[in-house]
């Protein structure tokens, strides 16, 4: 299954986060702004957090932010936010976060495959480095391999 498309409106670079939270706001916000989501799939996963803790915080300085398939997803949706200065999210061996994927998901049954997928890019140690120091969202999308 290839990754949702990520147009312009769901990239955010060099943004300033105060916390954690404020972090997942503007990737949850960037998948609002691109008509993936709504506000309260943000709440979703900032609740998880909150809940569960950092697991999302994946791999150093890279958070990957998501929750379940539900009526605020309008559709399948990526959102990539880069961080001028990096926030911590608790993780033992994975903070400061410089990079906060969203990921928003329509389907129950592709939201496993979906995260899958993107854990998958990861697997580059270079790549959440090199999406943190990009400057443009084409850049981002060559990065990841991803289309507008």
């Amino acid at each position: 299954m290839p990754l949702p498309p990520l147009p312009d409106s769901a990239v955010v670079l060099g943004a300033t986060a105060s916390s954690w939270r404020d972090a997942l706001r503007l990737a949850g916000g960037a998948l609002v702004s691109s008509g993936a989501a709504t506000a309260p799939y943000t709440d979703a996963m900032i609740g998880l957090v909150e809940e569960h803790g950092p697991y999302i915080v994946i791999s150093p300085g890279l958070a990957f932010a998501h929750a379940r398939p539900g009526p605020a997803v309008l559709r399948d949706g990526l959102s990539v936010v880069t961080l001028g200065e990096p926030v911590s999210f608790g993780h033992p061996h994975n903070d400061p976060v410089r990079v906060v994927l969203g990921l928003a998901v329509a389907g129950v049954g592709t939201h496993l495959e979906s995260i899958g997928e993107i854990a998958n890019l990861f697997n580059d140690a270079s790549m959440t480095g090199r999406i943190a120091d990009a400057s443009t969202p084409d850049e981002v999308r060559a990065i990841m391999g991803v289309t507008a």
